[in-house]
């Protein structure tokens, strides 16, 4: 059985429905803070926090996979630091303890939120020293060693990977620095206008949520003879400032963007511009499938469908 934890966010809202199509409907628990109406899947509610009750859904339901996607983001985590680290680390913690008493295999991603300042910002390698400056990235450092130390002294199966800025159409986001990219889109076709939170030439590393979901089941099906990294896997796919973004959604849409800079710039600012990811193509054969344009393209086509 699979469980997967905030699923109702950006990333499980998608991955639960390729987890299903992949295993079955009976074989996937969603779970999350606040129950759905009509979900289309086995629910159980949980706060990652109430270790009693999360290791009861696990014992309970016989669970052998956890996609451990509950977090607070970057932005939302600025703004509640002491919420950012209960959620992001003892909430980690509490789901390795589960993951090494019922001997589970374990997903928990990072983000590119862990590289500071001083790290190379173009093609940012895998392993460089990692020092960022943001409550969030911090937590996501934290939870990259504890990931390691499970893997290492318990012989628990973790794997992860630092993820970019992810954009879908499927669910708006809530609280990443990288929201912009998403809201772009939804804003050009709901008003044709965009007031952007960053500078026109910030330039960020971005991913399409298809490919997202690709990789993590991806990485999660590889041998683990193959993989030399486990919770802290670099994953690239492009980089484009906002202007880029917005000139190419005004190549399909009368769209008009104003760039109105606020507290997340200065977190974009401590970010790499680009990712270098060989070390993903190389152990697990990753290789992503969109561009800008092809992104744009699929991301327009189902907006307009959904505001019809």
């Amino acid at each position: 059985m699979i469980l997967v934890t905030g699923a109702l966010g950006q990333i499980g809202t998608e991955l639960v429905l390729a987890l299903q199509e992949k295993h079955g409907k009976d074989k996937i628990i969603a779970s999350d803070l606040k129950e759905p109406e009509n979900y289309d899947c086995k629910f159980e509610k949980c706060d990652i926090l109430d270790n009693e009750n999360y290791e009861r859904i696990n014992k309970e339901n016989g669970v052998d996979t956890v996609y451990h996607l509950a977090a607070i983001l970057s932005a939302a985590g600025e703004k509640n630091p002491d919420l950012c680290y209960d959620v992001n680390v003892k909430g980690l913690e509490n789901v390795l303890k589960v993951a090494k008493k019922y001997n589970q295999r374990l997903f928990c991603p990072s983000s590119i939120a862990v590289f500071g300042p001083d790290v190379p910002r173009e093609n940012t390698p895998q392993n460089v020293e990692l020092n960022p400056k943001t409550v969030y990235g911090k937590t996501k450092v934290k939870g990259e060693e504890l990931c390691d130390l499970y893997f290492n002294e318990h012989n628990i199966d973790i794997r992860g990977i630092r993820y970019p800025g992810l954009i879908s159409w499927k669910h708006k986001p809530s609280g990443g620095t990288t929201d912009y990219a998403v809201e772009m889109y939804f804003d050009a076709i709901e008003k044709g206008e965009y007031v952007c939170f960053v500078n026109e030439d910030t330039r960020l590393p971005m991913m399409f949520m298809d490919d997202a979901i690709r990789a993590t089941i991806q990485l999660m099906d590889a041998p683990i003879e193959s993989l030399n990294y486990h919770s802290n896997y670099n994953l690239s796919s492009m980089s484009f400032s906002a202007k880029e973004l917005a000139d190419e959604i005004s190549s399909h849409v009368d769209f008009n963007c104003i760039y109105k800079p606020d507290y997340r710039q200065d977190i974009a600012n401590t970010w790499p511009i680009s990712i270098d990811d060989k070390d993903a193509r190389s152990d697990w054969g990753w290789e992503p499938k969109f561009d800008i344009t092809k992104m744009t393209e699929e991301m327009i086509t189902n907006l307009r469908r959904l505001n019809e």
